[in-house]
C-alpha cells in the first residue's frame, strides 16, 4: 500500500514542504530510504523500527520503501524520524491516509517512543501555513514555537504511542482530544489553547517582558560624554563603532549599555531573529517570540566557524544571532586576524552565505558591529608617563586589526581614563540617562523611515553611492569642506562614503532636512583616532 506523508525541510533560513511517500509491498522484508539523505536520516531506519516496536506498532514482514521528495535537496537532520514513521503506520493499514493528508509532521523519535523537539519548527509552520496545509503536528517541546503561526492548527504530542491512538479513531482526528489527551496528560502545565493563536503570542509577550529597565543604563556611566555621543549617533544610523582606550576606562560598559538606547523589535524583526534562534536549535521550551534585540559578545578564541556558521550540517553563527541586535568583540586586537577578515563580506551584504556540496546556504547577519580595544600591549599609549611599550610593539599590535575591517568601521572614539572628579564630584553622574538617549534614537530613526519608505532601505548606514547622492546632497560650501577632507585624511572611497552617512545621521538626530558643515566635521572626528593610530604616516 502506498501513503504519502507531508513534512518540513531546512535549507538555510527557508523551509521547503517536503513529501514522504512510503510503500509496504510483498517480497522479502526489509526497509529501504532514499531520496539523497544525509547519515542522520540514514540512520533513522533503526530508531523508528524499535520506536515502533515500543509503541505497540511493530513493523510486519514487508518490504518498506520510503522516498522523501523533492529529491533533489539534499535531507539533513532527525525532524524526518515521526513523518516516516506516521507514513509506514499509514502504508501498513493503522492510520487512514486521509488523517494525515492535510498535516505537515515533524519531529525526532526515541527508541522509547519519545517524540523529541528538532530544531527549525518555526520556518516549518510558516511554510506549512504558506502551502495551504490544515494542521501541524510537532514535538510538545516545540509546541509553544510552532504556536507563534498564526491561521493553522498546531497540534503537540509527547510520545508516540499516544499519537498512534489518536490517529486511529474512527471519526478522523478528534482536535479537542488530541490536545487534552497528548498535551495535558503529558505536561498539564501547557496552555492548549488551539484556536487563539494570537493570544498565545500575547501570552509569550508578557512572558518575555521588556528587560530594557533591567539593561545597564548609560546614566550609570561616568563621564565619557564624547563616547556616549558616538554610542547615540551609532545607534541612531545602525552604524559599526570602535572605542580605544586604555584598561578600565569604561569600554565594555557602554558597549553592553547600548542595546538600552536601540528601539524595539518590530514584529517583522521578532520573526526574524526568532527564526534564527529556531533553526539553530536555540529556541527554549516554551519561550515566544523574542521582544529585545540580541546582544553577541563572542570570546576572543572564538573559532571561525563559531563566529561565521557552518559545519557538516550547517547552522547560523554568531554573526546571525546577532541578526537585528548588536556583535560586541571586546579585545579586538586578540581575536586572530583571519577570523576578524571573516567579517569583510557580512558587513557589506549583511548576509553570510556558506557553501557546502549539498549547496549554498544563506544566513542573515544584519548586525551592528561594536568593538572595544586597547591602544597598545600594555594598555596605556599614548601615555608615555605609563606605557612601556616600544613603537614597534606599538603598531605590530595595532596591525592585529587589518585594513580593510577598519575601512568598514563607521565610527572610531577614543574613550579616555576617568579622573576622581568625574567619579565622586558634584557632577557624577549626572549624564543623560538610555531612556532620553533612546527618545533621540527613535526620533532620528523615524526620519529615516519615513525618508526611505518603499525603497527597501531602513538606515543610513545601509546607503550606496548611488543613494548617497541621492539623499545626501551638499552645498558647495560643504563639497569645498569635503574636498579639503578628503585630501587632508588621505581618505578612501569608502571611508568618505561612511563620512557622507555618519553627517546624514548627525543631521537626522539634529532634525536637518539638509546635512550642514557642523555635521560633517563632527563626522569627520569620528575618523580621527583612526589616523592617529594606524595612518600616521599619510
Amino acid at each position: 500500500m502506498y501513503s504519502t506523508v507531508y513534512t518540513g525541510g531546512l535549507h538555510g533560513m527557508e523551509s521547503y514542504l517536503a513529501r514522504v511517500e512510503v510503500d509496504a509491498s510483498r517480497g522479502l522484508p526489509g526497509f529501504e530510504m532514499v531520496g539523497l539523505l544525509g547519515s542522520e536520516v540514514k540512520e533513522a531506519r533503526e530508531r523508528i523500527r524499535v520506536a515502533l516496536k515500543n509503541a505497540e506498532a511493530a513493523l510486519p514482514p514487508v518490504r518498506i520503501t520510503v522516498n522523501i521528495s523533492p529529491a533533489s535537496l539534499h535531507k539533513e537532520g532527525t525532524s524526518y524520524d515521526l513523518p516516516v514513521a506516521v507514513g509506514i503506520l499509514v502504508s501498513t493499514g493503522m492510520i487512514p491516509q486521509d488523517y494525515v493528508k492535510d498535516s505537515m509532521i515533524a519531529g525526532e523519535l526515541g527508541l522509547s517512543g519519545e517524540i523529541k523537539p528538532v530544531r527549525g519548527i518555526l520556518p516549518m509552520a510558516l511554510e506549512a501555513k504558506k502551502q495551504g496545509l490544515k494542521r501541524c503536528i510537532v514535538p510538545l517541546e516545540n509546541l509553544a514555537e510552532a504556536q507563534l503561526v498564526e491561521g493553522i492548527k498546531i497540534l503537540g504530542a509527547g510520545c508516540l504511542i499516544q499519537l498512534i491512538e489518536l490517529l486511529q479513531c474512527r471519526d478522523g482526528i478528534p482536535e479537542n482530544l488530541l490536545y487534552k489527551d497528548i498535551m495535558y496528560m503529558e505536561k498539564t502545565e501547557k496552555n492548549t489553547d488551539a484556536d487563539s493563536l494570537s493570544g498565545n503570542v500575547a501570552a509569550n509577550m508578557e512572558r518575555t517582558a521588556d528587560l530594557a529597565e533591567t539593561l545597564p543604563d548609560f546614566a550609570d556611566v561616568s563621564g565619557q560624554e564624547s563616547a556616549k555621543r558616538a554610542a547615540v549617533v551609532a545607534a541612531a544610523g545602525f552604524h559599526h563603532l570602535l572605542m580605544i582606550g586604555p584598561p578600565g576606562s569604561g569600554k565594555t560598559m557602554l558597549a553592553r549599555c547600548i542595546p538600552s538606547i536601540l528601539p524595539p523589535l518590530s514584529t517583522q524583526e521578532r520573526l526574524e531573529v526568532t527564526k534564527v534562534r529556531s533553526v539553530a536549535g536555540l529556541m527554549e521550551e516554551g519561550a515566544g517570540l523574542l521582544k529585545n534585540r540580541p546582544f553577541i559578545s563572542p570570546h576572543h578564541t572564538v573559532t571561525s566557524r563559531a563566529l561565521t556558521g557552518g559545519g557538516q550540517v550547517p547552522r547560523p553563527g554568531l554573526i546571525s544571532l546577532a541578526h537585528r541586535g548588536v556583535l560586541f568583540l571586546d579585545e579586538l586586537t586578540e581575536f586572530k586576524r583571519a577570523t576578524l577578515d571573516l567579517l569583510r563580506q557580512p558587513m557589506e551584504e549583511r548576509r553570510v552565505q556558506i557553501a557546502r556540496n549539498s549547496g549554498t546556504y544563506v544566513y542573515p547577519s544584519d548586525f551592528m558591529l561594536v568593538a572595544a580595544m586597547n591602544p597598545c600591549p600594555c594598555g596605556y599609549y599614548p601615555d608615555r608617563n605609563r606605557c612601556r611599550c616600544t613603537p614597534g610593539e606599538v603598531q605590530r599590535y595595532l596591525n592585529r586589526v587589518s585594513g580593510p575591517i577598519l575601512d568598514r568601521m563607521d565610527i572610531f572614539t577614543e574613550v579616555s581614563r576617568i579622573d576622581f572628579a568625574g567619579l565622586a564630584g558634584e557632577n557624577a553622574g549626572t549624564g543623560a540617562d538610555s531612556r532620553s538617549l533612546r527618545m533621540q534614537v527613535m526620533e532620528a530613526r523615524a526620519r529615516q523611515e519615513a525618508r526611505y519608505a518603499g525603497t527597501g532601505l531602513r538606515f543610513n548606514s545601509q546607503l550606496g553611492p548611488g543613494e548617497i547622492r541621492k539623499y545626501c546632497r551638499l552645498g558647495l560650501a560643504q563639497q569645498q569642506y569635503m574636498e579639503q577632507l578628503f585630501h587632508a585624511l588621505q581618505l578612501s572611497a569608502r571611508a568618505y562614503h561612511r563620512i557622507i552617512r555618519l553627517a546624514r545621521t548627525l543631521a537626522d538626530l539634529d532634525g536637518k532636512d539638509t546635512i550642514g558643515q557642523v555635521h560633517l566635521s563632527e563626522a569627520a572626528c569620528y575618523r580621527m583616532a583612526d589616523g592617529k593610530y594606524w595612518r600616521k604616516k599619510g
